[in-house]
């Protein structure tokens, strides 16, 4: 989006109603970091658009290692490899 895009559109805030930080300080529902949650309407349209692209970012991070997980899961079960500590606290 160009800067003249911006002017024309109010970015939505991205909050989903599941307001719970991981250990990483990221909500768990909307994936921004507690000053980013706290001050989003105090930011200019540029950072909030810049905060949109990190989200889409997380999402594909969170995305890929809940399918490895889900992976490894499967793999343990059908006892291809050892199990492993589950590590989805980590988000």
């Amino acid at each position: 989006m160009s800067l003249n895009q911006l002017e024309m559109f109010e970015l939505p805030n991205p909050c989903v109603g599941v307001c719970e930080s991981g250990p990483r300080g990221y909500c768990r529902g909307c994936l921004r970091s507690r000053d980013e949650r706290f001050q989003w309407y105090e930011k200019p349209e540029a950072e909030r658009a810049n905060i949109l692209k990190l989200i889409a970012g997380r999402q594909k991070r969170r995305e890929l290692f809940l399918r490895q997980q889900a992976q490894l899961e499967k793999d343990e079960q059908e006892g291809r490899t050892e199990p492993k500590q589950n590590q989805l606290d980590l988000l």
